[in-house]
């Protein structure tokens, strides 16, 4: 890994993400820009604590209830809790979960995720997202693509700027995975009341990288053409199949969605 890859003199989507979880594997640039979003956008913090939230209902949903045992986490970023790997190696400790991310701090902190099951496996793929044939060709082995595979991608279509090539994007990994397969995905919005998120996006993309863009309901709806996709569909992900015996979640700024490929 080459170190000079490493900007610590430029805030990164990966570690300042980790700050607003409370996390450590930050710099003091990232702690800065990230608490400038804050103040332009109070509520970034629960956003983010959400999108963790969701990601292990769906994950868990996936391996008990759908029976998936493989599991390709695109963009995971930082390693914190209740990583895809650890949710579903809990439930089924035969699942392998293949990670990719191409930022080098999450690559220095591959080792942490690199722990899996005796009866699972768990590996780490240094890949971009916006080229997925890359991908494509370096996940078998471990994975298996002739059988279900739950491709996640939570938070990492807002860095494809071209709302075309991101759906190319998502056609190429969903064509390359079998009937029974799913996609999960997250994306921030100015709609479900993210509006004032379009002044902490464009102090963004002025101040850190990569940059982001929010998109609309239709939008993000259209990554899943050809698609089923799951009740209650797409909807803030924060009240995507939250626990029964809670109240009602608090509406974010954030997309969710699961569909099955046919």
């Amino acid at each position: 890994m080459s170190k000079d890859r490493i900007r610590t003199d430029v805030a990164h989507n990966a570690r300042v993400w980790n700050h607003w979880l409370g996390g450590k594997d930050n710099y003091p640039v990232d702690r800065a820009v990230g608490d400038h979003v804050t103040d332009l956008y109070p509520s970034i913090g629960e956003v983010a604590r959400a999108d963790r939230a969701f990601l292990g209902r769906a994950v868990t949903y996936l391996t008990a209830e759908a029976g998936v045992r493989q599991f390709l986490d695109i963009g995971t970023g930082l390693p914190t809790a209740e990583n895809t790997h650890e949710v579903a190696q809990r439930i089924a400790p035969e699942s392998k979960v293949v990670y990719v991310d191409n930022d080098p701090i999450v690559l220095a902190h591959a080792r942490a995720l690199l722990t899996s099951s005796p009866e699972g496996r768990t590996e780490y793929l240094d890949a971009d997202a916006h080229d997925p044939e890359a991908i494509v060709s370096a996940v078998a082995p471990p994975l298996d693509l002739r059988e279900p595979v739950a491709v996640i991608m939570l938070g990492i279509l807002n860095f494809i700027m071209d709302t075309d090539r991101a759906r190319g994007i998502v056609r190429t990994l969903m064509d390359a995975v079998p009937s029974g397969s799913f996609l999960v995905l997250t994306h921030p919005t100015l709609e479900l009341g993210g509006e004032g998120n379009a002044d902490a996006m464009a102090f963004w993309n002025e101040n850190a990288t990569p940059p982001i863009t929010a998109r609309t309901g239709a939008e993000v709806a259209s990554f899943l053409d050809g698609l089923e996709v799951l009740e209650p569909g797409v909807v803030s992900c924060s009240r995507w199949r939250p626990d029964a015996a809670a109240a009602e979640p608090p509406l974010v700024a954030q997309f969710g969605a699961v569909a099955r490929k046919p």
